[in-house]
This record gives structure tokens, sequence and C-alpha cells, in this order.
């Protein structure tokens, strides 16, 4: 196989997974703050075993990154005291606005295979 995955990375995307079904199934179930939060532990964990500590670290102090930030960190605070809904939307902006650049890179190298 051209590319092959160690241990510790599958279990990175395993926790993502969780993270998603979870928020998921938070969503679903009219925004449940408890399945919300175990979706957000989840799926960083996931996040923070496939890039590494460093990287999500300098992914979330980097100059450019600070408004998703900000935004995600709000957002993880509003689920936390009960305002889920808008948590959620936080979230979600914070999420676009700090894997902008991933998604750009990801797309330029789908479409050039």
């Amino acid at each position: 196989m051209a590319y092959d995955i160690d241990e510790i990375k599958k279990i990175g995307i395993g926790l993502i997974g969780f993270g998603i079904f979870f928020t998921f199934l938070g969503i679903v179930l009219f925004f449940d703050r408890g399945l919300l939060a175990l979706g957000n532990i989840f799926g960083w964990q996931g996040v923070a075993i496939l890039l590494g500590w460093r990287s999500l670290w300098a992914l979330f102090t980097n100059r450019a990154n600070y408004k998703g930030s900000a935004s995600f960190l709000l957002g993880l605070f509003f689920i936390f005291v009960r305002w889920p809904i808008v948590g959620i939307i936080l979230e979600i902006y914070g999420c676009v606005f700090l894997f902008s650049s991933l998604i750009i890179v990801e797309g330029d190298l789908t479409a050039a295979s």
C-alpha cells in the first residue's frame, strides 16, 4: 500500500469519528449539552493525536488564526454554560476559519491528482 497508517494515527482517526458521532447525536437530540461536550473532547483529542500537541498548539496560537481560535474557545465555553446553539455556531465558524488553509491545500492536491 502506498500510505501506511500507524496505530497511533488509527486511534486519532477513531477519536475524531467518535467526536463527529457524539456531536451529531447531540445536535439531533435537541442540542444536548453533555453529548456536545463529549463530541468536543473526543474530536479534539483525535486532532491532537493526529497533528501532535505542538502542531495543535501552533495552530491555535498562530497570529493569523487568533480569530478562529477565539471563536472556537468561546463556543466551547458557551456549550459548557448551557447555550449550546450559540456554542455550536461559534465552534463551526472557528473550525472553518482555523482549517480553511488546510481545506484549500487539500483541494489543490485533489485537483492535481
